[in-house]
């Protein structure tokens, strides 16, 4: 299967247990993959031919900003849905980093990775 990847997005959101994090917020960081058969764009050249990676990250940055969560875990699962629901792909994989999660450890990032199929929508 074919992928289109948005790597290193990055946006300042409001998700996390403690109350500063959704007061005071801090930035995210975003690998999106979009499974999905790129063929017959590849002959057309034609963008109505794929999915526009300008629009879905776009939509993920919109996702992230609509609600609070206390957990990565949600937030990805939204940012996946949202995708599925949206785009024609037979799977998504997001894998939300939280590079300045507060811990005390010297570390490059926390996160969550997580795959929605089409197949498992309800």
């Amino acid at each position: 299967m074919d992928k289109i990847v948005i790597k290193g997005l990055r946006v300042f959101a409001y998700h996390g247990v403690n109350p500063e994090e959704k007061e005071n917020g801090q930035t995210f960081e975003l690998d999106i993959t979009l499974h999905t058969d790129l063929s017959r764009a590849g002959m057309t050249d034609d963008l109505n031919d794929t999915i526009n990676y300008a629009s879905v990250a776009k939509l993920a940055s919109a996702v992230m900003l609509q609600e609070k969560n206390d957990l990565i875990e949600r937030a990805a699962a939204r940012v996946a849905d949202a995708i599925l629901e949206k785009y024609p792909t037979e799977a998504v994989t997001v894998l939300l980093k939280k590079p300045e999660a507060p811990m005390k450890a010297d570390f490059d990032f926390v996160g969550v990775e997580i795959t929605r199929t089409r197949e498992g929508m309800a």
